[in-house]
């Protein structure tokens, strides 16, 4: 039976951690002069409804690393939904490629993907989740403190799909998080909801607060993203109006434990969430956040290809 990555909220804590122990043997290997052929012959067909850097490269490196393939397939030459159902670009491709990665607008349409692929469906990004950005969040933060329980997470920022899936993640592995938003813009609530389902197992916490200040207090990581995300460009006048309060500062930054952390999932719009003086300082990591996509993702792929008949 396949099995599909479409939300870490799928995952058990176990699982998660499975995937970032493996993802750091995964990166040591590569360091050390490269990974084993752990995916040789297999291919990977990658659909694209919005452009992506890291998510393209980071896929297509990942495969060529453990010996497989990685197809691109652009907007226009699948129409997915538009000039054919989803159904049958699943039905179809998944008897080309040995698994699909799929970088959609809406969630629904991941969704639909994996219910009638043959193969496993990877969600590269949807409007409700990004766990393969969680993932390599979590990659970062473990590197970085040498656990996960115990971490105190402030995201300050809109509560968009990057959100959902740092509070999945976290609040399976025990993180304390807190989510600091506009009003209006803060996470849904059956997300906060099942997240603290989540923390409550596993010894985190999950709270959403509209004060910035409040939630970097004592935090080990501080995290931020676009204010604007793609496909949202007709509300960019009035979002630049609400969240310049919850702008990633060196004043913020202050306001937590002087060895915290900060991370961005990027692309970055300097100057708005984040100011260059942070993203290119002391406290960033980033950079090693955006390598990390590739090694996690190898994980995620050596976990649903490489035993693949």
């Amino acid at each position: 039976m396949k099995t599909d990555f479409l939300s870490l909220a799928d995952l058990s804590s176990s699982e998660i951690e499975g995937l970032i122990e493996q993802a750091v043997a995964l990166k040591a290997e590569w360091k050390s002069g490269g990974n084993p052929p752990l995916l040789a012959g297999r291919t990977l067909g990658m659909i694209f409804q919005k452009p992506s850097l890291r998510t393209r490269v980071s896929f297509e490196m990942a495969m060529r690393h453990l010996g497989g393939a990685a197809m691109y397939l652009s907007p226009d030459e699948i129409g997915l939904g538009k000039r054919e159902s989803v159904a049958d670009v699943a039905r179809v491709l998944s008897r080309y490629v040995d698994g699909i990665m799929a970088r959609v607008f809406a969630h629904a349409h991941v969704v639909e993907l994996a219910r009638y692929s043959r193969v496993p469906v990877i969600n590269g990004l949807s409007d409700y989740s990004h766990p393969c950005q969680g993932l390599a969040d979590l990659l970062t933060i473990y590197e970085k403190f040498g656990r996960l329980s115990g971490i105190k997470l402030a995201y300050v920022g809109d509560g968009n799909n990057v959100l959902t899936s740092l509070l999945f993640g976290g609040s399976k592995v025990g993180m304390r998080i807190v989510s600091a938003n506009p009003p209006g813009y803060e996470p849904a609530p059956e997300v906060v909801e099942l997240a603290r389902q989540f923390a409550a197992a596993s010894g985190g916490s999950v709270q959403v607060t509209h004060d910035p200040h409040e939630a970097v207090r004592g935090a080990d990581v501080i995290y931020t993203d676009v204010w604007t995300s793609m496909g949202q460009e007709a509300e960019r006048e009035r979002r630049l109006q609400v969240f310049p309060p919850y702008q990633v500062n060196s004043t913020l930054v202050s306001e937590a434990q002087p060895h915290a952390v900060v991370m961005h999932c990027l692309p970055a719009h300097r100057g708005e969430e984040i100011t260059d003086e942070v993203i290119d300082g002391p406290h960033s990591i980033v950079f090693d956040q955006a390598e990390n996509r590739m090694h996690a993702q190898k994980a995620i792929l050596v976990r649903l290809l490489a035993g693949k008949a």
